[in-house]
């Protein structure tokens, strides 16, 4: 009989969080510039139609990032995942795939972006995740995620 074992952080941004170990995501080489934190959960947004969530760090509970789905505004978003990396991560299916990017919210959140150079990939299965570096022209660090919106609202 498997035991659920729950783990209480700390959180600067949201006082104390309840988390089954389970649910820990193990970043190896850490995030970019962050490589020391190797250890996160993924809080969900409690207001459902919000698609952003955040990574919070299990070794750090100051650090915490912003988090998106890249599809939800970005429909024609694409890459491949490298076979190291697949490798890597253990990923056997694809339904075992998850992929955020990170968003930067500055004070005129009619500014915020996203790093579409950068996305993180999460085995869900195995919670392995890794953020990759893609080799696309089209996509930058700094994307408008809202004017991405209205551009595909119209489109559709």
């Amino acid at each position: 009989m498997e035991v659920e074992r729950k783990v209480k952080i700390d959180s600067r941004n949201f006082g104390e969080i309840e988390f089954e170990e389970e649910d820990i995501v193990v970043f190896e080489d850490g995030l970019l510039a962050f490589e020391e934190y190797k250890r996160y959960i993924i809080i969900d947004n409690p207001d459902e139609t919000i698609p952003f969530k955040w990574l919070q760090s299990l070794d750090d509970s100051n650090l915490t990032f912003v988090i998106i789905n890249p599809f939800v505004f970005k429909k024609d978003y694409e890459f491949d995942i490298p076979e190291k990396i697949t490798e890597k991560l253990k990923i056997k299916e694809q339904k075992d795939v998850l992929v955020y990017t990170l968003v930067v919210v500055p004070e005129d959140i009619t500014k915020m972006t996203s790093n579409l150079l950068g996305p993180i990939i999460i085995n869900i299965k195995d919670k392995l995740g890794k953020q990759i570096i893609i080799e696309n022209k089209k996509y930058t660090t700094k994307h408008l995620i809202l004017e991405e919106l209205q551009n595909s609202s119209q489109e559709g």
